[in-house]
Protein backbone atom coordinates (compact mmCIF):
# COMPACT_ATOMS: atom_id res chain seq x y z
CA UNK A 1 0.00 0.00 0.00
CA UNK A 2 1.36 3.91 -0.99
CA UNK A 3 0.85 6.59 1.33
CA UNK A 4 2.04 10.41 0.73
CA UNK A 5 5.38 11.29 1.74
CA UNK A 6 6.72 14.92 2.47
CA UNK A 7 10.19 16.28 2.14
CA UNK A 8 10.03 17.07 6.04
CA UNK A 9 9.04 13.04 6.43
CA UNK A 10 12.66 11.57 5.25
CA UNK A 11 15.15 12.39 7.61
CA UNK A 12 12.74 10.48 10.26
CA UNK A 13 12.93 8.11 7.45
CA UNK A 14 16.48 7.79 7.19
CA UNK A 15 16.73 7.23 10.94
CA UNK A 16 15.00 4.15 11.00
CA UNK A 17 16.87 2.79 8.11
CA UNK A 18 14.35 3.43 5.18
CA UNK A 19 15.62 3.19 2.25
CA UNK A 20 15.45 6.36 -0.31
CA UNK A 21 15.65 6.72 -4.13
CA UNK A 22 15.44 9.73 -6.14
CA UNK A 23 15.04 9.97 -9.82
CA UNK A 24 15.83 13.06 -11.66
CA UNK A 25 11.92 13.37 -12.99
CA UNK A 26 10.18 14.67 -10.14
CA UNK A 27 7.67 16.38 -7.73
CA UNK A 28 5.47 13.46 -6.23
CA UNK A 29 6.80 11.50 -3.54
CA UNK A 30 5.07 8.46 -2.60
CA UNK A 31 6.27 4.97 -0.22
CA UNK A 32 6.28 1.59 -1.82
CA UNK A 33 6.72 -0.60 1.35
CA UNK A 34 10.33 0.51 2.42
CA UNK A 35 11.02 2.49 -0.66
CA UNK A 36 10.38 6.19 -1.54
CA UNK A 37 9.96 6.84 -5.29
CA UNK A 38 9.09 9.92 -7.12
CA UNK A 39 6.51 9.78 -9.96
CA UNK A 40 6.84 11.94 -12.98
CA UNK A 41 4.06 14.23 -12.73
CA UNK A 42 2.50 15.43 -16.39
CA UNK A 43 2.02 19.48 -15.04
CA UNK A 44 5.75 21.38 -16.12
CA UNK A 45 4.25 24.80 -13.92
CA UNK A 46 1.23 27.17 -13.88
CA UNK A 47 1.66 28.95 -17.32
CA UNK A 48 -1.03 31.17 -16.39
CA UNK A 49 -3.66 32.88 -14.09
CA UNK A 50 -6.82 34.61 -16.01
CA UNK A 51 -8.98 37.56 -14.24
CA UNK A 52 -12.04 39.31 -15.28
CA UNK A 53 -12.05 42.62 -14.59
CA UNK A 54 -14.84 44.84 -14.45
CA UNK A 55 -13.47 48.49 -15.37
CA UNK A 56 -10.65 47.46 -17.94
CA UNK A 57 -8.61 50.82 -17.35
CA UNK A 58 -8.34 50.57 -13.89
CA UNK A 59 -7.59 46.82 -13.54
CA UNK A 60 -4.87 48.28 -16.39
CA UNK A 61 -3.42 50.55 -14.08
CA UNK A 62 -3.51 48.60 -11.19
CA UNK A 63 -1.95 45.86 -12.11
CA UNK A 64 0.76 47.60 -14.28
CA UNK A 65 1.23 51.36 -12.49
CA UNK A 66 0.67 49.84 -9.02
CA UNK A 67 2.19 46.16 -8.80
CA UNK A 68 4.43 47.13 -11.70
CA UNK A 69 3.68 44.15 -13.78
CA UNK A 70 4.90 44.77 -17.30
CA UNK A 71 2.41 44.11 -20.58
CA UNK A 72 3.26 41.44 -22.94
CA UNK A 73 0.55 42.46 -25.11
CA UNK A 74 -2.49 44.02 -24.92
CA UNK A 75 -5.34 43.16 -27.60
CA UNK A 76 -9.12 43.96 -28.03
CA UNK A 77 -11.34 41.42 -28.76
CA UNK A 78 -14.14 43.34 -31.05
CA UNK A 79 -16.34 40.60 -31.69
CA UNK A 80 -16.33 40.00 -27.37
CA UNK A 81 -15.83 44.02 -26.63
CA UNK A 82 -13.57 42.18 -25.07
CA UNK A 83 -9.97 43.24 -23.90
CA UNK A 84 -6.88 40.77 -23.41
CA UNK A 85 -4.20 42.05 -21.34
CA UNK A 86 -1.28 39.73 -20.87
CA UNK A 87 0.90 40.66 -17.99
CA UNK A 88 4.44 39.08 -16.65
CA UNK A 89 5.33 37.96 -13.58
CA UNK A 90 8.69 37.05 -12.59
CA UNK A 91 10.55 35.43 -15.98
CA UNK A 92 7.72 33.25 -16.42
CA UNK A 93 4.36 33.32 -15.63
CA UNK A 94 1.79 35.50 -16.57
CA UNK A 95 -1.21 36.91 -16.01
CA UNK A 96 -3.86 37.48 -18.14
CA UNK A 97 -6.90 40.35 -17.39
CA UNK A 98 -10.10 40.27 -19.58
CA UNK A 99 -12.95 42.73 -19.90
CA UNK A 100 -16.49 41.49 -20.58
CA UNK A 101 -19.05 43.68 -20.50
CA UNK A 102 -21.06 43.58 -17.12
CA UNK A 103 -19.47 40.50 -15.34
CA UNK A 104 -21.06 39.42 -12.45
CA UNK A 105 -19.46 40.55 -8.92
CA UNK A 106 -16.95 37.63 -7.32
CA UNK A 107 -18.47 36.46 -4.28
CA UNK A 108 -15.28 36.88 -2.00
CA UNK A 109 -17.10 36.63 1.50
CA UNK A 110 -18.29 34.40 2.76
CA UNK A 111 -15.65 32.13 1.07
CA UNK A 112 -16.62 30.22 -1.32
CA UNK A 113 -15.49 27.07 -3.75
CA UNK A 114 -12.91 28.03 -6.41
CA UNK A 115 -9.56 29.86 -6.50
CA UNK A 116 -9.33 32.22 -3.32
CA UNK A 117 -6.80 34.58 -4.14
CA UNK A 118 -3.79 34.77 -6.11
CA UNK A 119 0.14 35.03 -4.33
CA UNK A 120 3.23 36.54 -5.29
CA UNK A 121 6.60 35.45 -3.86
CA UNK A 122 8.56 38.46 -2.93
CA UNK A 123 12.11 38.42 -1.46
CA UNK A 124 11.44 40.97 1.46
CA UNK A 125 7.87 41.84 2.31
CA UNK A 126 8.69 45.08 4.61
CA UNK A 127 9.98 46.95 1.26
CA UNK A 128 6.82 45.85 -1.25
CA UNK A 129 4.34 46.92 1.89
CA UNK A 130 5.91 49.97 2.00
CA UNK A 131 5.80 50.66 -2.15
CA UNK A 132 2.49 49.63 -2.01
CA UNK A 133 1.35 51.44 0.94
CA UNK A 134 3.06 54.87 -0.40
CA UNK A 135 0.96 54.03 -3.03
CA UNK A 136 -2.15 54.02 -1.60
CA UNK A 137 -2.96 50.71 -1.32
CA UNK A 138 -5.12 49.28 1.52
CA UNK A 139 -3.33 46.08 3.40
CA UNK A 140 -4.17 43.59 5.54
CA UNK A 141 -2.25 43.62 8.66
CA UNK A 142 1.33 41.52 8.08
CA UNK A 143 1.28 37.51 9.57
CA UNK A 144 3.03 34.81 10.43
CA UNK A 145 2.23 31.55 8.08
CA UNK A 146 2.19 29.05 11.57
CA UNK A 147 3.66 26.78 9.12
CA UNK A 148 6.77 28.06 7.24
CA UNK A 149 7.25 30.86 9.84
CA UNK A 150 7.15 33.24 6.81
CA UNK A 151 5.79 36.71 6.76
CA UNK A 152 2.85 37.52 4.51
CA UNK A 153 0.00 40.12 3.88
CA UNK A 154 -3.20 40.43 2.05
CA UNK A 155 -4.84 43.31 -0.33
CA UNK A 156 -7.37 43.34 -3.40
CA UNK A 157 -7.47 44.14 -6.36
CA UNK A 158 -10.03 46.88 -7.78
CA UNK A 159 -12.80 44.22 -8.27
CA UNK A 160 -12.06 43.14 -4.80
CA UNK A 161 -9.56 39.86 -5.84
CA UNK A 162 -7.30 38.69 -2.61
CA UNK A 163 -3.82 39.24 -3.60
CA UNK A 164 -1.46 37.46 -1.33
CA UNK A 165 2.58 38.99 -0.52
CA UNK A 166 4.46 36.13 0.80
CA UNK A 167 7.97 35.96 1.78
CA UNK A 168 10.46 33.70 0.01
Amino acid sequence: MAELVYAQDLKSWARKGLRVRFPPWAPTIISIQTTVVILNCMFKRIHHVAVICSDYQKSKKFYTETLGLEIIREVYREKRDSYKLDLKVGDSYQIEIFSFPNPPKRLSYPEASGLRHLAFEVDTIDKVWAELQQKGVILEQKRRDEITDKKFFFFHDPDGLPIEIYEK
